[in-house]
C-alpha cells in the first residue's frame, strides 16, 4: 500500500485550518452531527463565537449543515457533520495548520488520564531517505485505520505523531 496522494490545500483551506478550535469541530463533528449550541456546550465557547467558526468550516468544505431539526424546546437547530476533507488535503506548505494540530494535541492531552494513554518517544539518526520512509509507512498506516468503518462499540481515540529535528541532539554532535 502506498500513501495516498493529497492536494495542497489552497490558502482559504489552510486559513481555515490554522484555528485548534475549528480542528477540535472538525473532530467532533467526524462521529455525529452536532448543533452550534451542542458544540458550544462541549468546548465551553459562546455560541456566537462558535458560530463564526462553523461558519468558516462549511464556506471551506470541512462541515456540511444537515437537514435542520427541533430542538429540546422546539427551536431551529442546525446540526453539522465533517467532510473528512482535511484528511485528504496537503498542509506542509503553510506552517498555521500545523501549529493548530499542536495547539489541538496540548489541549485536548490537558484532558486525558495520561495513565489511559501510550506514549512513546525515540531518538532516531535517520537519512533522508530512511525519514521518507518511516513517513511513509505511518502514512500508509494512518490511511489504512482512517478508511475503516466504526463499530457501534467503538470508543474514540486520537493519535498525534511529529516526526522533527532534533536541533538539540544535532547541536551536540
Amino acid at each position: 500500500m502506498t500513501a495516498k496522494l493529497r492536494r495542497p490545500a489552497t490558502e482559504a483551506e489552510a486559513r481555515a485550518l490554522a484555528s485548534a478550535l475549528r480542528l477540535r469541530i472538525i473532530r467532533l463533528c467526524h462521529d455525529r452531527s452536532l448543533t452550534n449550541r451542542e458544540l458550544s456546550r462541549l468546548l465551553d465557547v459562546k455560541p456566537a463565537t462558535l458560530l463564526h467558526h462553523v461558519r468558516k468550516l462549511v464556506d471551506t468544505g470541512f462541515l456540511v449543515a444537515e437537514p435542520v431539526r427541533r430542538g429540546p424546546r422546539g427551536s431551529r437547530e442546525v446540526p453539522y457533520r465533517s467532510t473528512g476533507k482535511s484528511w485528504t488535503l496537503d498542509v506542509r506548505e503553510h506552517a498555521e495548520p500545523s501549529r493548530a494540530l499542536l495547539d489541538v494535541y496540548l489541549q485536548e492531552v490537558e484532558l486525558v488520564d495520561l495513565n489511559e494513554s501510550y506514549i512513546a518517544r525515540l531518538g532516531l539518526r535517520l537519512t533522508e531517505q530512511e525519514r521518507a520512509e518511516v513517513i511513509r509507512r505511518f502514512s500508509d498506516l494512518l490511511d489504512e485505520i482512517a478508511s475503516r468503518p466504526a463499530s457501534p462499540e467503538s470508543r474514540a481515540y486520537s493519535l498525534f505523531v511529529n516526526l522533527y529535528a532534533d536541533v538539540t541532539r544535532d547541536a551536540a554532535g
